[in-house]
């Protein structure tokens, strides 16, 4: 049989253990790291903002979109993005293209570590972004 104050400060400290973290999601804003294994440009802001009506955000590098995605379970698909037209350099176009591009292929989210990785079909890592909510676990 255990001693009473040992069961008593057992219980205090079940007690004083926090609650199980909620299950991570997509949600939040996000920063690009790597677009289809080619990195990013340093400096350029590439965004991705999801929000929990399924209403996305960000900036491309040069312009600003808005659209929509659907996300059930570890499945998450981006619709149609509309974005202001500005002109930028070639190589930050070229970063924002292959940004749009990539969101197209996007089909399943995993995060690990801090990090968002977004899926093809394939399974093949499309996208990889850091978390900008301060939050967000690391």
């Amino acid at each position: 049989m255990l001693p009473k104050f040992f069961l008593a400060a057992f219980a205090a400290c079940t007690l004083a253990l926090p609650a199980a973290a909620a299950s991570p999601s997509p949600r939040g804003s996000w920063l690009a790291e790597d677009i289809n294994g080619g990195g990013v440009i340093d400096r350029l802001q590439t965004t991705l903002q999801l929000g929990a009506d399924g209403k996305v955000t960000g900036m491309g590098g040069c312009n600003r979109y808005m659209g929509t995605a659907t996300v059930k379970g570890d499945a998450i698909t981006f619709g149609p993005m509309a974005g202001t037209r500005m002109a930028c350099a070639p190589a930050v176009m070229d970063q924002e293209n292959k940004f749009h591009a990539a969101l197209e292929t996007v089909r399943s989210w995993h995060i690990a570590q801090g990090l968002l990785f977004l899926r093809d079909e394939s399974g093949n890592v499309v996208l990889r972004f850091s978390t900008m909510d301060k939050h967000k676990p690391k």
